[in-house]
């Protein structure tokens, strides 16, 4: 596959990593909270890597172009011992090379009602720019 992709984490997504890590301390203490930011990292890296991934998916429930990746998908790549995260990582690709992480949140809570509007925006139009260009497959698109 080609080189990785730009990873830009929103304002929400850095807040939600603060708040993972603060409520992890306190509820299971700060080995914990490293080896689940540990888990949290790769599948961070793993999206950069291919956003289009096995596993990851499109959630146009949420908004057009919003994909979705659990982070239980990416614990045995990483170096802990976590058995199960329990995280969505809510991104869109909003240029050709660049992911854009829009929110990280427990999977129990209600996902479409934290991602910002202005975001399902940026996604939805980017995806139109793309249907728009000649029919080749930008960069990591798999056919569908």
């Amino acid at each position: 596959m080609d080189e990785s992709y730009s990873l830009k984490l929103t304002t929400p997504a850095r807040r939600d990593l603060s708040e993972i890590r603060d409520y992890t301390i306190e509820t299971h203490g700060r080995d914990a909270a490293d080896a689940y930011d540990a888990v949290l990292r790769q599948a961070l890296k793993d999206i950069r890597e291919d956003p289009y991934r096995p596993g990851s998916i499109e959630r146009p429930e949420i908004g057009e172009s919003i994909r979705s990746f659990h982070t239980s998908l990416s614990r045995k790549r990483a170096p802990s011992d976590v058995k199960s995260p329990r995280h969505f990582v809510l991104y869109f690709v909003p240029q050709e090379n660049e992911v854009a992480v829009s929110r990280i949140l427990h999977d129990a809570r209600d996902l479409a009602r934290h991602v910002p509007d202005d975001h399902r925006e940026r996604a939805r139009k980017f995806k139109e720019e793309r249907e728009n260009r000649p029919r080749n497959m930008g960069r990591g698109e798999r056919s569908r």
